[in-house]
């Protein structure tokens, strides 16, 4: 029987699992230079074959990447969630939002979201992100979290930084939860207009 995969929901977002009409866009993104920092830009074929892994990662690991959409259009925006091939020390925290609805708050939100049900659906008591050095909006994203630098974790390759994020208890109820939350609030505002360089 195939793995049922849940829905998670925001005020602006659905977060489903993804499925074959959400191709293109994951194909578009992952052969353009935005995905330099993910092991791109990829031909095709690689972009096929990292799109089969999404949506096999789901029934081997019983968790993987939603694909964020739009609660109003249902265009879809990027994907977040848990993601652990092979090779990954641990279970990751993983987001990328598609280069046209950058900077509008959407990986936050998505992100925060994903982390809420792997901690409290899935059990996870800790959860880290592997960023490339140079990538700096996923450092920030990953900073806004309150993911901190974890120098005594195992990277992927070397060449990444890990972030740890906060426990499942470090964040209950916590001022830094209702930061975010606040934040995710101000991008839903229409008359919200953030200032200085675009981030996810």
């Amino acid at each position: 029987m195939p793995l049922i995969i849940p829905t998670l929901e925001t005020k602006r977002l659905i977060l489903r699992g993804p499925e074959a009409q959400d191709y293109p866009e994951f194909k578009s993104t992952f052969t353009s230079y935005r995905a330099r920092f993910m092991g791109g830009p990829l031909n095709s074929y690689e972009a096929w074959m990292l799109y089969a892994a999404e949506i096999g990662h789901w029934e081997i690991r019983g968790f993987g990447m939603w694909v964020i959409h739009d609660r109003e259009t249902d265009k879809p925006l990027g994907m977040a969630g848990g993601w652990k091939p092979a090779k990954w020390p641990e279970a990751e925290l993983a987001w990328i939002i598609w280069p046209e609805t950058a900077g509008k708050g959407y990986a936050l939100e998505a992100t925060h979201a994903a982390r809420g049900y792997l901690y409290g659906q899935m059990g996870w008591e800790t959860a880290v992100s592997y960023v490339d050095p140079k990538n700096l909006d996923s450092i920030r994203l990953a900073e806004r979290l309150g993911a901190k630098k974890d120098p005594q974790a195992a990277t992927v390759d070397g060449n990444d930084i890990v972030y740890r994020h906060p426990t499942p208890a470090q964040l209950k109820n916590s001022q830094l939860s209702h930061g975010i939350e606040m934040e995710i609030a101000n991008y839903a505002n229409p008359l919200f207009k953030p200032k200085g360089m675009p981030i996810d």
